[in-house]
């Protein structure tokens, strides 16, 4: 399934998991065991913890606080690990995928309301206006991920994005609908509450 963890890659053809859909090795193609129960589960919870690039602990804090929240527990977590600083910066299109927004944010290049925030973890709030430092604004890759966005699905409706200023604004928190990406949270919760 595809993560989009390298950027502008699995957007294209030559992505390998459209070119080549099986495991490597030479019985990849022949041999797929069946996974059930427990495997699913976890497979889910590995694949959004790979999407948001967050550890195993992190993620269990994440869902201690979802949990704690009111709300629906699975929905609650998917939209706190939206708004990670690091995965707005990304889907503002100042990177061209998560790992290089968290570099982005971690070397102080992005300021929130007009101060640097180099915690990629920094939750966002309604309002917030995310923008980059004047050194990163002239860095070619950073204006090529700009210029690219639209070719990626574009900036969700909770964000908006002034290109010409190189400016994002948090307009409203995200919505379970907003998310795109194929997750089942209902599992996650299933392999927490055992």
């Amino acid at each position: 399934m595809k993560l989009f963890l390298k950027g502008d890659r699995c957007f294209k053809d030559t992505c390998a998991v459209e070119k080549r859909n099986f495991p490597p090795g030479q019985h990849g193609r022949d041999h797929r065991p069946k996974t059930a129960g427990y495997g699913i589960q976890l497979r889910e919870k590995q694949k959004v913890r790979r999407i948001y690039g967050v550890l195993e602990k992190q993620f269990a804090n994440y869902f201690a606080k979802a949990s704690k929240q009111k709300g629906i527990t699975g929905e609650t977590l998917l939209v706190m690990l939206e708004r990670r600083l690091d995965n707005v910066v990304c889907r503002l299109g100042f990177a061209a995928s998560r790992d290089q927004a968290r570099q982005l944010v971690s070397h102080g290049h992005v300021l929130v309301n007009g101060k640097r925030v180099d915690v990629p973890s920094a939750l966002v709030n309604a309002g917030d206006v995310i923008t980059l430092r004047e050194r990163a604004r002239k860095v070619q890759r950073i204006l090529d991920s700009v210029a690219s966005i639209a070719g990626r699905g574009g900036v969700p409706a909770w964000l908006e994005l002034d290109t010409d200023d190189l400016r994002g604004t948090v307009v409203s928190l995200p919505k379970r609908e907003d998310i795109q990406m194929p997750i089942d949270e209902q599992l996650i919760v299933e392999l927490y509450s055992k």
